[in-house]
């Protein structure tokens, strides 16, 4: 939960660098002027996520109701800076964006947004309470995972029960840190220290003692999983949903779910204010949350549905999601903390964690 809301995702965020955001150039995309009254541009990583989305939703919901989704790829900042970028033009290039939870404060706080309009998400009656979008209005989610341990048996004989133990001596030279989950290494490590998600000096401080133990550091998702299959390292956070997609390359892993908390990661959807065709975002923003979609992205991706009428295999759902003593340990980032503090956090990790 936040630190003051009680609700994931209803605690705004600060503007961060907006100054900086809003002198950024337009970056190319599809564009607004050229959508026809059913094209809906759909802004979205690239890769898996984008496939799978065109797959699921795009292809067999969107379209046999005479929509076009057109995919506009690319990572989340350089599409949050074309968001603002955009913010004075009448019409923007994207009706949807495809965003984190942890992505959008400072947009909010920019009011870039639309504010949902529920009666238009008829399926948004069945999303489950942890995810409510009355109580998150600017935000339809989509899947969520969790953030668990991830060790080899073979190397990591003593079963881990903790985030601790990645801080425990004789792990020393076993675990591996991915760099472009610094956010939530640092939110772990808050939590090892005893505070919350947001509570940064004591994560600062649970860092560098992790930092004396020599971890190694892994620029992405992708390196850290050939290090674990050639047994270069045997302990590590990750999401539940990677851990299944490696155990399904043949990886030998388990995961636990930490006793200090399971800290969760939810992707969805946002309408840009100045969105060209809204009628078309919101159809789509209903399709996803359909039952069909939210079991493709279980199977296909391992991603945990959102809605609580989904229907997911019993061995997949043990593999995938939690069980109700495990989600009573979910734990949701304070996302005005990471609105204020983001670039603190990095400037840290960068000049003191890694150097």
């Amino acid at each position: 939960m936040t630190s003051t809301s009680g609700r994931y995702f209803s605690r705004r965020g600060v503007l961060a660098g907006s100054a900086a955001l809003a002198g950024a150039t337009m970056l190319g995309a599809p564009s607004a002027r050229a959508q026809a009254n059913k094209r809906v541009v759909l802004s979205t990583w690239g890769g898996d996520y984008a496939e799978l989305l065109t797959k699921n939703i795009s292809k067999p919901l969107m379209a046999p109701k005479g929509w076009e989704v057109v995919n506009d790829e690319a990572g989340s900042p350089q599409r949050k800076t074309k968001v603002v970028a955009e913010r004075r033009l009448p019409k923007g290039s994207s009706d949807i964006q495809a965003l984190a939870a942890t992505d959008i404060g400072d947009l909010i706080e920019a009011d870039l947004l639309e504010k949902i309009d529920l009666p238009k998400i008829a399926n948004s009656k069945n999303v489950l309470k942890t995810f409510s979008i009355a109580d998150s209005p600017y935000f339809s989610p989509h899947i969520y995972s969790g953030k668990v341990v991830l060790y080899n048996p073979k190397m990591i004989t003593s079963p881990p029960t903790s985030l601790a133990d990645l801080w425990d001596s004789k792990n020393q030279g076993k675990v591996g840190i991915v760099d472009i989950q610094h956010i939530y290494t640092t939110m772990a490590a808050a939590l090892v220290a005893g505070g919350k998600t947001g509570d940064f000096d004591k994560a600062k401080k649970a860092l560098l003692d992790l930092k004396k133990l020599k971890p190694r550091i892994y620029p992405t998702n992708e390196a850290l999983a050939t290090a674990l299959k050639t047994e270069e390292v045997g302990l590590t956070l990750m999401w539940k949903a990677r851990a299944v997609q490696w155990q399904n390359a043949g990886t030998n892993i388990l995961t636990i779910a930490p006793k200090e908390g399971i800290i969760t990661y939810v992707s969805g959807f946002t309408i840009p204010k100045n969105a060209p065709n809204k009628e078309g975002a919101y159809a789509f923003l209903n399709e996803a949350l359909q039952p069909s979609a939210q079991e493709g992205f279980a199977v296909d991706m391992g991603y945990n549905p959102v809605v609580g009428n989904a229907k997911v295999a019993d061995d997949l759902r043990k593999r995938i999601g939690f069980t109700s003593q495990e989600e009573e340990l979910l734990v949701n980032p304070d996302l005005g903390f990471l609105a204020k503090r983001n670039s603190d956090i990095k400037d840290f990790w960068d000049k003191e964690f890694k150097a």
